[in-house]
């Protein structure tokens, strides 16, 4: 992880030639989700679907976010079928720092709330094998920066921790490129234990 914080720092070190617009705390973001799932015994299974975030400036630097990201998919056994799908709502508050004109500092306190579920259809009678939801809360601290008049780059590192989950650190990695001054294109990575999180999606920054 520091050496993904330390490749973020150069790669947002001010270029001469670059014309670099303000990095926005006001958001919101939609797109595809996917989340894999190390596991040898059940090979590595994953579910697609679809998120939505967004942030809100309520001071110079202060601001809050919110997201909610649902994935799902279906394995057929005869003779019915069972559909495994995760929910994650989440709400939080964050700060960030500059430490120069393109690189912020930035930190985050987050309440998060994960419901699975796998469910046994296509049969006489449907049952919930399993149905589940656990609260927990995550702390990260990070830098975002802006290499080029078009593009943002972030990483972030925390913990996530809580009464019905065992604690684990978490990295994320992230990129925007920047169509216009509202409209660009996310990607980013997040990982955590054998959880790993993929997202594309569009933001409109104001």
């Amino acid at each position: 992880m520091r050496k993904l914080v330390a490749a973020l720092m150069l790669a947002a070190t001010p270029f001469a030639t670059a014309v670099a617009g303000d990095m926005s705390y006001t958001y919101v973001e939609a797109g595809w989700t996917e989340v894999k799932i190390d596991d040898d015994w059940l090979d590595d299974p994953k579910g697609d679907g679809a998120y939505i975030r967004g942030s809100y400036a309520i001071a110079d630097q202060v601001y809050l976010f919110g997201g909610y990201a649902e994935v799902s998919k279906t394995y057929r056994l005869a003779p019915g079928r069972v559909k495994f799908e995760l929910a994650q709502p989440e709400f939080g508050i964050g700060w960030h720092q500059g430490f120069t004109d393109r690189l912020d500092f930035t930190a985050d306190l987050a309440w998060v709330r994960l419901n699975g579920k796998v469910r046994l259809s296509g049969i006489a009678d449907p049952v919930d094998l399993v149905d589940e939801h656990v609260t927990a809360g995550r702390a990260t601290v990070g830098l975002r920066g802006k290499p080029s008049a078009h593009t943002e780059l972030w990483a972030k590192a925390g913990y996530l921790d809580g009464s019905d989950l065992d604690g684990e650190w978490l990295g994320s990695l992230g990129l925007q490129v920047n169509l216009n001054r509202t409209w660009g294109l996310v990607g980013e990575i997040e990982a955590y234990e054998d959880v790993t999180r993929y997202n594309l999606g569009v933001r409109a920054s104001f």
